[in-house]
């Protein structure tokens, strides 16, 4: 089964050395040199260099030039695991089996962008690791393979990111064989059920101190590494936090914003609810005791 893959993120990085380990017949990958939209991007020529395996960046992964060079390599399957533009119907119909998308939630629920922050920014306790085959909608497609993933509550974007990966390897490993068998099934998806989550924006990254201390440590852990980070401004600059701690125990007659407490664990910001502390921040960040932000 000839494989053509599509991929420029960390995610893709790891997809593309499965199949390699797994020895899919991989006859040509599209991949970008670099990308403003995707802050765990990655480049796979490397990769593709070392193993002997045809490769193009594809700024416009559907112009005629990338559909002609796609249409060389003679696919069977076009595999799509992490990409952010939209594939057109020309690309969509381009090979037999049609296009393998994925996307890190429980389809039909939580189409859309940024999956694994909004899981998280929302306190999901549960998402899922989903292939599917992609049409001219944006994840909408009929499921090939589905697996839960749990979300504890110590978990971030770096530990949710490497569960799902983790799930996304293993269902790659079962299901390459059964598409070149044609074993495979198809199940539709039910429209009913499905909701879409929005593009996110910078100013959804910055922690407004009136929130709750429990939103503000969900929006830390969503935006942490390989994200941007969530951020507050103090004084005209900007503070990127990493890493907080819940602190239950707290003043009521004290304002949102305000330092309440500072040692070397990180200062102490009364919330709207509850503290929290900022256990690290980029630059460091040291207050003086009872100073507001």
């Amino acid at each position: 089964m000839r494989i053509v893959f599509i991929g420029a993120v960390e995610f893709s990085r790891s997809a593309l050395n499965r199949l390699i380990e797994i020895q899919a017949d991989l006859v040509g990958v599209c991949t970008l040199q670099e990308s403003s939209v995707n802050a765990d991007h990655s480049d796979l020529s490397i990769i593709c260099e070392s193993s002997g395996i045809p490769w193009i960046y594809s700024p416009d992964i559907n112009s005629e030039e990338t559909l002609q060079w796609v249409s060389g390599k003679r696919p069977d399957v076009i595999f799509c695991f992490g990409w952010s533009r939209l594939l057109r119907e020309k690309l969509l119909k381009l090979a037999p089996l049609g296009v393998v998308g994925f996307h890190p939630a429980a389809l039909p629920a939580n189409r859309g962008r940024h999956p694994i922050i909004w899981a998280l920014v929302l306190g999901l306790k549960e998402t899922a690791s989903t292939f599917f085959f992609m049409d001219e909608g944006a994840d909408r497609g009929d499921i090939l393979s589905q697996e839960r993933v749990e979300i504890e509550d110590e978990d971030n974007a770096t530990t949710l990111y490497e569960k799902v990966t983790l799930s996304a390897l293993s269902q790659i490993q079962a299901f390459v064989p059964r598409l070149a068998s044609g074993s495979f099934s198809r199940v539709a998806q039910d429209h009913l059920h499905a909701n879409t989550w929005r593009k996110r924006e910078r100013a959804d990254g910055q922690i407004d101190w009136r929130m709750s201390a429990h939103s503000i440590h969900n929006l830390v852990r969503a935006l942490t590494k390989p994200y941007v980070g969530a951020h507050f401004l103090y004084q005209d600059r900007e503070f990127k936090v990493w890493d907080t701690k819940l602190v239950m125990d707290v003043p009521q007659n004290i304002e949102p914003g305000k330092i309440i407490e500072v040692d070397d664990n990180g200062p102490v910001v009364r919330c709207g609810e509850l503290g929290i502390r900022l256990l690290k921040t980029e630059p460091l960040f040291r207050p003086a005791l009872g100073e507001y932000l």
